[in-house]
């Protein structure tokens, strides 16, 4: 990947410049598509997305390689995966933890559910209900979770 740098009139030629961040992206383009053959293009708008801390909605049939792409990017990134496939009797504590009682303690003990990784893959959303797509939804906009009217934790 380059840099261009296009501060000169058209007329004059166009300097390319590589810089060690272009190199990176390259290494993870070239990581990721030894799992993901031919898709350079999608690859690369999805570093963007990530390096951005955006989220990557993406549609396409069955079988075209969304859940490789997503896996092959964590594990080139290096960055905790989680995969959470949606269903109808999936609950919000499911995918954002749960506070459990010990006896230990005498008090409640967090427990973190899938959407504290660093990369998650929600499939299939549109399965499940309307509270747990809330709760999914308010986590991925806020990057909290929000446990027993407090906050559990940073996703």
């Amino acid at each position: 990947m380059f840099s261009v740098n296009a501060e000169k009139k058209s007329e004059e030629r166009t300097d390319i410049v590589e810089n060690n961040a272009s190199r990176q992206v390259q290494i993870a383009v070239d990581e990721v598509g030894k799992a993901l053959l031919g898709k350079d293009h999608q690859i690369r708008l999805a570093l963007c997305c990530l390096f951005s801390g955006g989220h990557l909605l993406i549609e396409d049939l069955p079988g075209m390689g969304k859940t490789t792409l997503s896996y092959a990017l964590a594990k080139a990134m290096g960055l905790d995966y989680n995969r959470i496939q949606f269903t109808s009797d999936l609950l919000p504590a499911d995918i954002l933890g749960i506070s459990i009682y010990d006896q230990n303690t005498s008090g409640f003990t967090f427990h973190p559910g899938p959407i504290f990784s660093q990369l998650v893959l929600a499939d299939e959303i549109n399965r499940t209900t309307p509270k747990t797509q809330s709760a999914l939804l308010e986590a991925m906009e806020e990057r909290l979770v929000r446990g027993n009217g407090r906050a559990a934790g940073h996703c």
